[in-house]
């Protein structure tokens, strides 16, 4: 699936959810199913319509601009009025859940690439004297650690272990609960892949949240095959 998305190839990554449960992996997918289906893949409007139906019953942070995002894309609703732009959830939401002291950075807005504050002191580059230009880069706090420690406290009531339960909450007491807390999950391979794909999910929907808060959204371009008759050929 990751690789469908990074090659931009809506038929495989519509072929690839097939095999498998989509709940784990709604926001890391969400954004090419929405793509496929503005696109008019085949079956990628049940697709869409599967997401929205399980995002609406989770309910996490981020899950609803996600859902007006599928909605738009398969003609349910108006379209969006938050600006398209070809931004890394992943790398945005390290930006926002750095420590406030020292992370932080910025968004260009122009190729959705974003830049960690501490590269700005490796010394001026050859965009140095736009730097200050509101039109170029959209600004990213650090708000911290805060979120991040309300993941590991949810996924704690997942666990259907009792044991390995009470094991992670004596680990989040204190400080070091972080180390501590994933210390614990490194015995369990199950636990601790399911662990990241949850923290990754909620990671995504903030920053998806944060980003439509500043009026855009995240954008996937897909190309269609020239020789499959059914799709236009350019990139949607």
């Amino acid at each position: 699936m990751r690789g469908a998305l990074h090659a931009q190839d809506g038929v495989a990554l519509l072929a690839a959810l097939r095999r498998g449960p989509v709940g784990e992996v709604l926001q890391l997918a969400g954004d090419g199913v929405a793509g496929a289906a503005a696109q008019g893949l085949p079956r990628a409007a049940e697709t869409a319509a599967l997401f929205r139906s399980a995002l609406q019953e989770r309910g996490f942070r981020g899950d609803e601009e996600l859902v007006d995002r599928l909605r738009a894309a398969t003609g349910d609703a108006t379209i969006s009025l938050l600006r398209p732009l070809a931004v890394d959830l992943e790398m945005l939401a390290m930006l926002l859940e750095g420590d406030p002291a020292e992370s932080g950075g910025r968004i260009d807005l122009t190729t959705g690439e974003c830049w960690p504050a501490f590269t700005d002191e490796l010394g001026p580059g050859p965009e140095a004297e736009e730097d200050g230009d509101p039109e170029r880069w959209l600004y990213v706090p650090a708000l911290g650690s805060t979120a991040g420690y309300r993941d590991m406290e949810l996924f704690i009531e997942e666990v259907e272990d009792a044991a390995l339960a009470d094991r992670l909450r004596i680990a989040l007491g204190g400080r070091g609960a972080f180390r501590r807390f994933k210390d614990v999950l490194a015995g369990d391979e199950r636990s601790w892949s399911r662990y990241h794909r949850f923290r990754d999910e909620r990671q995504r929907g903030r920053a998806r949240a944060w980003l439509a808060e500043e009026g855009y959204c995240p954008h996937i371009t897909f190309f269609a095959e020239p020789s499959s008759g059914t799709c236009p050929s350019g990139p949607v």
